[in-house]
């Protein structure tokens, strides 16, 4: 069948096969380039820096940044790599979900680089998939030669809905303001019209629905799992990931209920140190929560003023030779914070703010980038929107996280969703 994308309402329904395999392809591509330094997983095992990772975990490891941490671990570092994710399948007549082609594309590319990876496929949330990950974690290390100690553990579940493991019960998170409604401009992406938009204020069950899905309560339960288990090493390090951003997008996501999400997030890192030094771990253990960059994603393009925004801020990135994807990010991430010369055998020097996190959204808030930004978004109309903004790169993005509007990829071409198609071969499901 020819696969197009499906796109409404600002959210795609499909996926491409070959344009996922190619966009995993790309990313491993520059990993090796940038942080392996041209070295094969093997090589780069051997001249990797102290303290960085030989046995990665990575909930959420199918798309977006949980995606460019499992790949960056696994072709940067030479780690073997145990990914979670929960994907919908292809079948012979409808394509599959964006991770579950990129996960068989990882699995591909780690085997022909001899890297080690397995990949669960299942509800990262229940206590089932934590008593699946244990032995799992144990072959994996049989297999790669190593310890049985997790020494990284990236959290990047972005669900929208959680079933308490405690009690069956199913919640559901919204995206809404709190105490007030919000109304405010944004850009459809694919007509690359302004529209306004807004929200509703939530409610007290919906806040706390919210937090229960994306706070940090199913990270702290990972991290006691595995500490119980005995997989936990004695030197782990656990990021989690949130956003920030500027002020104008504060009384929607900062003050919203995805802020008060993300404050639980915060709340559960320091809580996860309180009980690694109470467990012995002292400062060889440490949780962090990562402040990452605004980027496109399945779920930012949905959220009132981030399309106007991004689009925004991604022109003024890219001119000032600033903007970074995923990938970007998380190279730097584990090059210059987590895994730095100064940080790599020593936790407590990977440099933080004043309440604790790692900042890769540095160069997005920097003063003159914000100052730009916001002075571009004051002239934006419909009539000059394609030319002052970089709306053309939010969609460009959009697609591509579905393996669309991915280069070298003929999308007139017949395919099996059933299987990845590229111009590596064909991985069958």
């Amino acid at each position: 069948m020819v696969i197009k994308p499906m796109v409404r309402n600002n959210i795609c329904i499909n996926s491409h096969p070959g344009g996922c395999a190619k966009s995993v392809r790309n990313q491993i591509e520059y990993v090796r380039k940038t942080l392996a330094g041209g070295k094969t997983p093997a090589e780069a095992a051997g001249a990797a820096p102290p303290g960085s990772p030989r046995l990665a975990l990575i909930i959420g490891c199918s798309t977006g940044y949980g995606l460019a941490s499992r790949i960056a671990a696994a072709f940067g570092y030479g780690a073997a790599t145990l990914g979670i994710s929960f994907e919908k399948p292809a079948s012979a007549s409808k394509p599959g979900t964006p991770g579950f082609y990129n996960n068989l594309s990882f699995q591909a590319e780690s085997a022909r680089a001899g890297l080690v990876s397995k990949t669960l496929d299942g509800d990262a949330f229940s206590a089932e998939m934590k008593e699946k990950a244990i032995p799992a974690v144990r072959e994996a290390a049989a297999e790669a030669n190593i310890p049985p100690k997790i020494d990284l553990v990236i959290y990047s579940l972005a669900s929208p809905v959680r079933t308490d493991p405690k009690d069956g019960a199913l919640y559901r998170s919204v995206i809404k303001p709190i105490g007030q409604s919000y109304a405010g401009k944004t850009i459809d992406m694919m007509s690359a019209k302004i529209v306004n938009s807004g929200a509703e204020p939530a409610g007290q069950e919906e806040i706390a629905h919210t937090v229960k899905v994306m706070g940090g309560e199913d990270w702290e339960l990972w991290i006691q799992a595995l500490d119980k288990a005995g997989v936990l090493g004695p030197a782990a390090r656990t990021v989690a990931y949130t956003y920030v951003g500027p002020e104008l997008s504060w009384p929607i996501y900062k003050n919203g209920t995805i802020g008060r999400a993300k404050e639980d997030l915060e709340r559960a890192g320091r809580d996860i140190n309180r009980r690694f030094a109470e467990t012995g771990g002292g400062t060889s253990r440490h949780a962090w929560v990562s402040v990452n960059k605004a980027l496109v994603t399945r779920a930012s393009a949905v959220i009132p003023v981030i399309p106007f925004y991004v689009s925004c801020l991604f022109k003024v990135m890219k001119e000032k030779g600033l903007h970074e994807g995923c990938i970007e990010q998380i190279v730097r991430l584990y090059r210059d914070r987590l895994y730095s010369p100064a940080a790599g055998e020593d936790s407590g020097k990977v440099p933080v703010d004043g309440e604790g996190r790692i900042r890769i959204d540095d160069w997005e808030m920097r003063e003159d980038v914000q100052r730009a930004v916001l002075a571009l978004m004051d002239t934006v109309t419909d009539d000059n929107v394609l030319s002052v903004t970089d709306v053309e790169g939010f969609r460009h993005d959009f697609l591509e996280a579905h393996g669309f509007d991915v280069e070298g990829i003929d999308y007139s071409a017949d395919i099996d969703p059933s299987g990845i198609v590229s111009v590596w071969g064909i991985v069958s499901v």
